[in-house]
């Protein structure tokens, strides 16, 4: 008997539960969906990703989602099978810095709605914060990009002052990196600026003859502006059949790689080491 009364208000409490979460319209839902993909996309996450994303969320509502991602631009239709209602929305893919933190912090978002931990509301209300305020502090992501540079040095072989130059040429070329980024540079020309930079400090230790592995020194100080997330959402794009994306990634990936090669090439050039 006792049994029979706990599941009775176990259930009871559930169903109160699920009452108390307000259900968004097909249009509130298509628009936030919008958005989140947009975001999600940007900041580097694969499309299957954001396909179990979105998925997972307008299942909360009792709604279907039917997308099409493009490179540049987003098609979400949500559709709700009930009332037969649809809602189609298209959005360009948002034009943000990779960021882990933000590809993490929304995931958790779709699984504290998918769990019914916030309502609709407060997943709104999640997601403007995780849009507009900055989570990283600059001067800290700079040092630790210069100390996992050098690192590449040591592990390719790098004496201690091939390191310490390496770190000097990552941290100089991280920051004109950032400033370029705060004033809307296009990636490519950043991307040769920053090379260039990097690699005429890493060649000092060439032309003063410094240390025993010079040759290492110049080799590993562009080695931060290597997409390798680009370059790996690739492949799991293949894997997952979205080939476009994948070729649009591929491409923007290579093109990268080829301006900070431009870029290295003429700081050597310039300084006169290496092949020069």
């Amino acid at each position: 008997m006792q049994i029979s009364v706990t599941s009775s208000s176990t259930t009871s409490l559930a169903t109160e539960r699920q009452t108390a979460i307000r259900c968004p319209s097909v249009k509130e839902l298509c628009s936030f969906l919008s958005q989140y993909s947009a975001l999600l996309l940007g900041c580097g996450a694969t499309c299957i990703r954001l396909e179990h994303n979105i998925t997972r969320i307008a299942s909360t509502y009792g709604m279907r989602i039917v997308s099409y991602i493009m490179p540049r631009h987003i098609s979400l239709s949500v559709i709700d099978d009930d009332t037969t209602e649809s809602v189609t929305m298209v959005v360009a893919t948002a034009k943000t810095p990779i960021s882990f933190y933000v590809n993490t912090r929304l995931s958790e978002l779709s699984w504290e709605i998918a769990d019914g931990r916030i309502d609709f509301d407060e997943a709104l209300h999640r997601f403007r914060h995780i849009a507009t305020c900055e989570h990283q502090n600059g001067w800290l992501l700079l040092l630790l990009v210069a100390v996992a540079n050098a690192s590449f040095c040591r592990l390719f072989g790098g004496d201690i002052i091939a390191m310490s130059t390496v770190a000097l040429a990552t941290a100089v070329g991280y920051r004109l990196k950032q400033i370029l980024l705060a004033m809307k540079t296009d990636v490519w020309v950043m991307a040769m600026l920053c090379a260039f930079v990097s690699s005429v400090i890493g060649a000092s230790c060439e032309v003063w003859n410094l240390g025993l592995t010079p040759h290492i020194a110049l080799a590993t100080c562009v080695l931060y502006l290597v997409p390798g997330i680009p370059f790996l959402n690739s492949f799991s794009d293949v894997l997952y059949r979205h080939y476009i994306c994948a070729l649009s990634r591929f491409i923007d990936a290579a093109v990268l790689t080829a301006c900070l090669s431009i870029g290295l090439c003429a700081g050597m050039l310039v300084t006169g080491t290496g092949m020069f």
